[in-house]
This record gives C-alpha cells, sequence and structure tokens, in this order.
C-alpha cells in the first residue's frame, strides 16, 4: 500500500502541476525568459526530458514525505494536507525564493513556481494523508 500511496500522491500532484503550468503558460516563459522557439529543438520538438526528470522528482518528493509522515505518525486529510502545506511554505518555497533571489530572477517567477510547490507539497500531503486514515 505505501507504493500505492506514493504513487497517487506523486501523480496528484503531477498532473496538477501539468494544468498549472498550462494556465500559467504565457507568464511563466516571459518570467523564465523563453519562448515557444527557445525551447524546442532543431527538428521542431520539445525535449521529453523536463517531463521525465519532474515525475521523478515529485515520485522522490511523495516518497520522502511518506517517510516522513510515518516517522511523525502523521495521517488523516487535515493532518497530511496541513504537513504538506508545511512543507511547501517553509521549506520549499524558501529554498526557490533563495535561489531565484541569487539568481536576480524576476518575482513572477518565483511567484509561479514557488506558488506550484505549495500546492503540490499540500496535494501530495493531502494525498498521503486519505491512504493513512
Amino acid at each position: 500500500m505505501t507504493l500505492v500511496s506514493i504513487l497517487a500522491a506523486a501523480a496528484a500532484a503531477y498532473a496538477f502541476g501539468a494544468i498549472w503550468y498550462m494556465a500559467l503558460a504565457k507568464p511563466w516563459m516571459a518570467a523564465a525568459g523563453l519562448s515557444q522557439d527557445s525551447i524546442r529543438g532543431p527538428d521542431g520538438k520539445q525535449s521529453p526530458m523536463p517531463f521525465v526528470i519532474s515525475a521523478i522528482a515529485v515520485f522522490l518528493v511523495a516518497g520522502m514525505m511518506r517517510h516522513i509522515f510515518d516517522m511523525s505518525d502523521i495521517s488523516g486529510l487535515t493532518g497530511g494536507a496541513l504537513s504538506g502545506l508545511g512543507v511547501g511554505v517553509f521549506l520549499v518555497f524558501p529554498w526557490i525564493m533563495t535561489n531565484y533571489a541569487y539568481g536576480m530572477r524576476p518575482r513572477n517567477l518565483t511567484l509561479i513556481d514557488g506558488g506550484y510547490a505549495i500546492i503540490g507539497n499540500t496535494l501530495i500531503g493531502l494525498v498521503l494523508g486519505v491512504f493513512t486514515a
């Protein structure tokens, strides 16, 4: 059941990321300094590697959160969601802010990527909490 909960949590956050970045594609690309042409290779196609890497990354995050939840006896919908929110707000988002501040990245990019980190981690926690209720 552990692997199933990790896969479900990762899938939820990954799917949310697809929706988030499709909805915010234009402002994200502008803030990141990218264009449609710049993300395509010589063959005119976009590499699948960013999608593969993000799927692996969200799986690793969900797996570690599951481990932390087990060790901390966090369970249930509310406990999982609040803990995931805490991970997003107090662990992931500050790292993003720090990296983007030193990289002189635009505030909008920080808010878009940080928003995904916060909501994505909350969703992971929520799904993991449902499996441990």
